[in-house]
């Protein structure tokens, strides 16, 4: 195994990592902002009042996007495993 295999691969598992976060983030950014302008708006600072919705939106987006989330993950595994002997060389 080369070093140029070995940093491919590396490359490619950040780049599926990110691309199967990314719903998952760019939502609690979303949802984190509208809460700051919400406070902002109200002057109502409370700690809670931006951990809830972060909580309860991820885990709906979770639920939505778990499907693809896990067939990304696993083509992504099955490349891996199947390529193993081309590794070897």
């Amino acid at each position: 195994m080369t070093p140029e295999m070995v940093t491919e691969i590396g490359r490619q598992a950040i780049e599926t990592t990110l691309i199967v976060s990314a719903p998952i983030l760019g939502l609690a950014l979303v949802v984190g902002l509208a809460v700051s302008v919400l406070q902002a708006m109200t002057q109502l600072n409370e700690a809670t009042l931006t951990f809830v919705p972060k909580v309860v939106a991820v885990f709906a987006v979770i639920l939505v996007f778990l499907p693809w989330m896990l067939g990304v993950l696993t083509s992504f595994m099955t490349q891996l495993f199947l390529n193993i002997p081309n590794y070897a060389q």
